[in-house]
């Protein structure tokens, strides 16, 4: 398991905010020219309202660490998005947010990859099995992120066994039986899972 901390991450201004890339794939590969198979970044959104970048070849998850915002795609109705909960959409959608917040994003090439996020409170004493060898359905994980969005966790990886604090993450290549632990009282865990199509 490789941890990753605010050094290792890379962070750009936009329009409306500041973008911190936590991982993409492949090593080395430019978001700018959307040559990425995937990617995982958390963003500041300091405008009470903005357009999010069209992505076309990309399908998109997202969800908000802190701060609450409105979503509408393809000027559709607008949709509520609270802290933790994951709303999925196309990247091509013209798409607008109304809100200031903190947000987590996975991004997914179509056609390449798939992908989940999930976001889960961990508790003194509890334990959430993030992931086995390969997803249900037999395919094999391209890579699994664990983001530690508050508290502190505990990620083990068969023998492997790092702990998190808030803000750091773990990105595993080759996943064996991935198990996660509140390390204090309580932990705030996002796991995005990612597999070739």
């Amino acid at each position: 398991m490789l941890k990753l901390t605010s050094p290792d991450f890379v962070t750009t201004t936009w329009s409306g905010g500041k973008t911190t890339q936590l991982a993409i794939a492949p090593d080395g590969a430019s978001y700018a020219e959307r040559e990425f198979l995937w990617r995982i970044s958390s963003a500041t959104v300091e405008l009470e309202a903005s357009d999010f970048t069209l992505l076309p070849d990309y399908d998109r998850l997202i969800t908000t660490l802190q701060g609450e915002i409105d979503l509408s795609h393809d000027d559709a109705a607008w949709l509520h998005l609270r802290p933790y909960e994951v709303h999925r959409f196309d990247g091509g959608a013209a798409t607008r947010s109304r809100g200031r917040c903190t947000d987590f994003n996975l991004m997914l090439r179509k056609q390449a990859v798939d992908g989940s996020m999930d976001a889960s409170i961990l508790h003194s004493g509890s334990k959430l099995i993030a992931s086995g060898r390969r997803t249900p359905e037999g395919r094999s994980y391209a890579a699994i992120l664990v983001f530690c969005a508050s508290g502190s966790i505990l990620v083990q990886n068969g023998s492997e066994e790092i702990a998190l604090r808030g803000g750091e993450a773990v990105l595993e290549r080759e996943p064996e039986a991935m198990h996660l632990h509140a390390a204090g009282e309580t932990g705030t865990a996002i796991v995005c899972k990612i597999w070739y199509l």
